[in-house]
């Protein structure tokens, strides 16, 4: 490929970057060594053609923060070696993400132009051998869509979460799943992260918990390095936020996640959020945030029906079964168990874990009369009968007001002023 410089015609690629080695290293001498290595070294010359030098990037971030930076320091060095050259034009090519990277944008003063960051991955972050980025905290082995057990209070969150994780199209955007603890929203959010890495090359898939969110947040402004998590962030083709709900109340984590939404969202990439609530109900979120939530497609994840809990047990009784074949659970004991017990899916897998350990550990085999012996203190929970005292305490301590009140005169009246009121 052939390049007109500004004193007449380079034909070697060779040549270009030799060029641009030179730069690198005056670079260096003005802007120092970590700078350069941060934001021009991942950059390459492409081409000089008349007044112009173009430069390309791995993403528009780099580029459009390159170009606003460092843009004219470039543009004089070069100038150094060709004084005809005017301008810099640059250009995205993700593709160079894998090896050497470039910025876009417009050293003249012309705006730059949008784009994807590559990111940094730090600890439990990689690349598989097809090349498939998978940005993450940790991810859970067993959390993949094999091991989820689908039933009709969880079927429409697990379909939207194929959606997102089979498809390149963004069809719902965000994705926001809610429900009470332990009934398989991050199982959901991990199963997505799984999966993408196992079949989709070359999606950047970023899984964080509110929380890791918060640290990386915090830890960017301690260290003062905003521009790298900024670029991280908003260079991903899917973002996963789980348990959001835990940024409620702050306010610079809230406005650097706004942000990063809008972001992601104007590039149409992918976002799937998930919380214990729906938006409206978590208190100390942000309006602006709140409403963006609601955009998308939310998706509730119901409480766990009898058939749920006996698939679930059934599918965990076969995983133990098949590491030790000595420990075989009776059917009717997995009846008695999903009818017995109405907690969260942890609990009752934390039920028959118990079963297993119990029967390891003393050799016994799992019947139902050892099943009640074991689970005892689970059995009387779940036994407890809820009574009209304990719904009006709680009631009460809802809403802030004695017991009293609620069956006060003055609480009939509020109530008649309501009927009358929504008759009106």
């Amino acid at each position: 490929m052939a390049h007109r410089g500004a004193k007449g015609c380079i034909d070697a690629d060779e040549q270009l970057e030799a060029l641009w080695r030179g730069i690198i290293e005056q670079a260096e001498g003005e802007l120092g060594r970590n700078c350069v290595n941060q934001w021009i070294r991942p950059l390459r010359l492409v081409a000089l053609d008349g007044d112009q030098a173009e430069l390309a990037a791995s993403t528009s971030f780099l580029a459009d923060w390159v170009e606003r930076n460092y843009g004219l320091q470039l543009l004089r060095l070069l100038q150094q070696a060709f004084p005809g050259l005017r301008r810099l034009v640059f250009r995205v090519e993700p593709d160079l993400g894998g090896g050497r990277t470039i910025p876009a944008g417009s050293a003249d003063g012309s705006a730059g132009r949008n784009a994807e960051g590559t990111g940094a991955a730090e600890a439990g972050d990689g690349e598989d051998e097809r090349g498939a980025r998978l940005f993450s905290t940790h991810l859970d082995p067993r959390l993949t869509f094999d091991t989820f057990v689908v039933g009709r209070p969880n079927e429409l969150a697990y379909a939207a979460a194929r959606r997102v994780a089979e498809s390149d199209d963004v069809a719902f955007n965000p994705v926001f799943l809610h429900g009470g603890v332990g009934l398989g929203k991050t199982h959901l959010m991990q199963a997505i992260a799984w999966h993408v890495r196992e079949t989709r090359p070359g999606c950047r898939a970023l899984y964080l918990s509110a929380e890791h969110f918060m640290y990386r947040f915090i830890r960017a402004l301690r260290f003062r390095d905003m521009l790298s998590f900024k670029e991280e962030l908003r260079s991903v083709d899917l973002l996963m936020i789980d348990d959001v709900q835990f940024i409620a109340g702050k306010d610079s984590t809230q406005d650097e996640f706004f942000h990063t939404f809008n972001a992601l969202i104007d590039q149409k990439k992918q976002i799937v959020i998930s919380a214990d609530r729906t938006p409206d109900r978590i208190e100390g979120l942000e309006e602006r945030i709140r409403s963006r939530l609601q955009w998308g497609l939310v998706v509730d994840i119901h409480p766990t029906d009898y058939e749920l809990r006996l698939g679930i047990l059934q599918s965990r009784a076969e995983a133990f079964a098949a590491r030790d074949p000595r420990f075989v659970v009776e059917p009717r004991v997995l009846e008695f168990l999903a009818h017995r017990i109405n907690d969260n899916v942890r609990v009752i897998e934390g039920a028959l874990t118990r079963l297993y350990a119990f029967a390891s550990l003393v050799g016994r085999e799992i019947t139902l009369e050892m099943t009640r012996e074991c689970l005892a203190d689970l059995l009387r929970r779940a036994d407890r009968k809820i009574t009209i005292e304990e719904i009006k305490r709680r009631v009460a301590e809802h809403y802030g007001i004695r017991m009293s009140d609620l069956v006060s005169a003055r609480a009939r009246r509020i109530e008649q002023l309501r009927e009358t009121d929504s008759q009106l």
